[in-house]
């Protein structure tokens, strides 16, 4: 018998299409539009607006007078990493609970909150080269996901991602210097050549953009306030400098896992044992490996220890055979063989 758990029932649930579904795995990416309710988008920039006017404290960050000149604040960061681990609106949002159903359809049933990240891209500033996100976050099995928020409006001009569709089909290539996991086997492949500078703005430097050629049909993401980009952690993607002259490019980004993936990653910090699963939130579902729970309270929709394996049993599934018929529960004939071959060893040992 096999398992079947029912994805908890909210009223306001976004249920993803077959299409999406569909389009996801076909491309490497989905757009989700308006996904992120309004007054929640405004919870979320004027949030990032403290962090930048330093309304609010940021572990690691010196505090800054209230009368400090937006060119002088824009200057100490572009981006702030694993703000869910300091701040309640930050892993709020991290487990908003929308975004987690699109991917609970995508990786799920199970579903590890791993990363947050709050990009700001200021006039002038921001931009990274081409990459792929599990080149920095491994995850065994390979199921990370990313999902992109945006805060204001996204384009070519204030620095958009771009993506290249199809490109998700691509291994992760190695640095050369071999400094980070790799999510392959070591020689497993016959030419997985290394690379060099990835996230380099500049392709000639970036050669990571040599694998990025290959796809002509390069896309730039526009997004408006509340629509979500997710997309897969082989993707080929990459953003540009803020070219506007007045306008932010103000996102929140988050990465996640199957919580049944084994973890060896911790944003560069230290964990004990050969894991930091305990380190990051079950956000839904379960798992048979160690996790965090919310450390502000914020609800999710996990199965308990005590509920864990009480979903809708299921009949197995049955084989295929060569002449196109179906074979119904092999094991329990191999259980049956095992046992007569037990009861004619003991028989032969007794004559």
């Amino acid at each position: 018998m096999t398992l079947q758990r029912a994805a908890f029932s909210r009223p306001e649930r976004y249920r993803v299409s077959v299409e999406e579904y569909k389009f996801y795995h076909r491309n490497g990416y989905l757009i989700v539009r308006s996904l992120i309710a309004p007054e929640d988008i405004v919870r979320l920039r004027e949030w990032a607006d403290d962090i930048l006017y330093g309304r609010v404290e940021v572990p690691g960050l010196p505090p800054v007078g209230p009368h400090t000149p937006v060119d002088q604040l824009v200057k100490r960061f572009t981006r702030i990493h694993m703000l869910h681990r300091s701040h309640p609106t930050a892993e709020w949002g991290l487990l908003y609970p929308m975004v987690l159903d699109v991917v609970e359809a995508l990786v799920g049933p199970d579903v590890l909150a791993l990363q947050s990240m709050n990009f700001f891209n200021p006039p002038g500033q921001g931009g990274q080269g081409w990459h792929q996100d599990a080149y920095y976050i491994p995850t065994y099995p390979e199921t990370l996901i990313g999902a992109w928020f945006a805060l204001e409006r996204a384009d070519e001009e204030n620095g958009c991602l771009w993506v290249a569709p199809g490109s998700h089909c691509e291994p992760i290539y190695p640095p050369v210097q071999q400094n980070l996991p790799s999510v392959h086997s070591l020689e497993a492949f016959r030419n997985l050549d290394p690379i060099e500078n990835v996230s380099h703005l500049d392709d000639e430097i970036n050669t990571l953009s040599l694998r990025a050629a290959l796809y002509p049909e390069k896309i730039p993401v526009l997004l408006e306030a509340g629509d979500v980009l997710f997309f897969h952690s082989h993707l080929l993607h990459r953003s540009y400098p803020n070219r506007s002259a007045t306008r932010f490019r103000r996102s929140y980004v988050c990465h996640y896992c199957n919580a049944r993936s084994w973890v060896p990653w911790n944003h560069g910090a230290p964990f004990k044992g050969p894991a930091a699963n305990s380190l990051h939130i079950l956000a839904r579902g379960e798992t048979h490996l160690p996790y965090a729970r919310p450390a502000y309270g914020t609800v999710v929709e996990t199965v308990s220890p005590k509920q864990a394996g009480t979903g809708k049993a299921m009949p197995g599934r049955m084989m295929g055979t060569g002449d196109g018929m179906m074979a119904d529960q092999p094991h329990r004939r191999m259980e049956e063989d095992r046992e007569k071959d037990g009861n004619r060893e003991e028989g032969e040992m007794g004559s």
